[in-house]
């Protein structure tokens, strides 16, 4: 026996994981890091862990992840992750030679070098599809269609939630496709919608707006289930059409706006639709960004502050104000030098209150949000759309409450594990974003554009 060899027996080798629907990639993982040394031990996360760093959607408990570790019988000692930090206690407690973690998480854990060697595993390719389908039902196999900035953030959200498994990408040209593929080290890239369809039970639809009606509509009509990022569509009908559709074909249809999944959002409503500000008179939300340069918001067609902000301010004006509005007026800036609108504002008119959506992409204005009542007013500080904390304020300050809740990560996770608790639910709609406030959204979206008093 070489030396190399015999260091290796001698190595101790700690890895860490929730092993939720204990699948393929799992075994792989703990085969890879098993190789390593001659003593393996596994970490598992307990539920509490779990949610304190954001993980979502895990749907087993503690002592079954246990068991799944256990009966792959690759572990020779399972240890419980209780706590943040715990990390290195272990590595010196159990005289630990190497962490071994999957190399999505690479550069995370860099800082336990301090302590031992840190290896980041390249992630499994090829796992069979058919396979994760046949261990358990509860994994859903995802494809993703486009690869730009916001299907990388995807990606990145995505290790946060139990039960979906990225198969793919499908992208215009076989370049970014493939760039994608090797960057996130899936199964497979290609340019090819159809092909995609094939190997998926559903679709994140991260591709340039104008597309995603024709998308989503091919992938409902082959009973896959399809969440699509903001805004769903450009036309009311065209939304409209889609959800007749998915109830039809008992698909999930989910629009990804990423505040309406948000804990801290969901409350902010239900405080403030639940009589504690009285009747609510006026909702006015802002949401501005600078942009420059060679962007796709900046172009024609699709592009504009309307179609690309204004889904996050009129999410809170129809939760809160509900979709049947009395007028309609929007006024925009579109500049000589440019083809879309940079800044815009909707005013909306309901038959007891007003409201107003302010938008920018060369424009840059307070990011807050105020729910004015009867009795007391709510406001979220910028950024609102990133809901962590908010105050219910009154006339008597002493009645003034202040809530604060989790945003983790950049938020995708909530809206994933909503779409893959739906489909493993058997439900095809969410009370947190309804084919109603959808439609809603896409029939202002429309009007605005359609009919705004441009200013130069």
């Amino acid at each position: 026996m070489d030396l190399r060899s015999l260091l290796r027996r001698q190595m101790r080798v700690i890895t860490y994981g929730t092993f939720d629907l204990f699948h393929e990639g799992h075994r792989k993982l703990l085969e890879r890091a098993k190789s390593l040394g001659s003593h393996l031990i596994v970490g598992v996360t307990t539920e509490n862990f779990d949610d304190a760093r954001g993980k979502l959607n895990v749907q087993q408990s503690l002592m079954e992840r246990i068991q799944n570790v256990q009966a792959s019988g690759l572990a020779d000692q399972v240890i419980i992750e209780e706590y943040e930090g715990q990390k290195i206690h272990d590595m010196q407690k159990y005289g630990v030679d190497i962490f071994a973690i999957g190399s999505d998480w690479r550069g995370s854990f860099d800082y336990l070098q301090d302590y031992c060697q840190v290896i980041y595993l390249d992630r499994t390719e090829g796992i069979s599809s058919t396979l994760l389908r046949k261990e358990n039902l509860g994994v859903v196999r995802l494809g993703i269609v486009g690869a730009g900035r916001i299907a990388n953030r995807f990606m990145t959200e995505s290790l946060f939630v139990s039960g979906v498994h990225i198969e793919g990408v499908c992208s215009r040209t076989h370049e970014s496709a493939s760039s994608f593929k090797n960057k996130h080290q899936l199964k497979y890239a290609t340019t090819n919608y159809a092909d995609l369809l094939e190997n998926v039970d559903a679709v994140y639809l991260a591709s340039p707006h104008e597309t995603h009606f024709e998308y989503a509509e091919a992938a409902i009509r082959r009973g896959i289930h399809v969440l699509c990022e903001k805004p769903l569509t450009l036309t009311a009908a065209e939304a409209v059409a889609l959800f007749d559709l998915a109830r039809e074909m008992n698909v999930v249809l989910v629009e990804a706006l990423k505040t309406a999944f948000s804990p801290g959002f969901q409350r902010m409503v239900a405080v403030a639709r639940s009589g504690s500000i009285g009747d609510i008179r006026s909702v006015d939300a802002t949401f501005t960004k600078l942009e420059k340069g060679d962007l796709r918001e900046l172009q024609g067609g699709a592009g504009g502050s309307i179609s690309e902000l204004a889904s996050y301010p009129v999410l809170a004006i129809v939760k809160l104000l509900g979709g049947s509005y009395r007028s309609l007026t929007c006024y925009s800036h579109i500049p000589r030098t440019s083809e879309v609108d940079l800044f815009s504002r909707i005013d909306l008119l309901y038959p007891h209150a007003l409201a107003s959506a302010r938008v920018g992409l060369g424009v840059k204005c307070e990011g807050d949000l105020v729910v004015g009542g009867t009795e007391g007013y709510i406001y979220v500080p910028a950024p609102w759309w990133k809901t962590e904390y908010f105050e219910a304020r009154f006339e008597d300050p002493t009645r003034n409450k202040r809530y604060y809740y989790k945003f983790d990560g950049d938020g995708l996770r909530y809206e994933i594990a909503e779409f893959i608790s739906l489909i493993n639910g058997g439900q095809i709609e969410t009370y947190k974003m309804r084919a109603s406030e959808s439609i809603a959204i896409a029939r202002i979206i429309e009007t605005a554009r359609q009919e705004a008093v441009v200013f130069v």
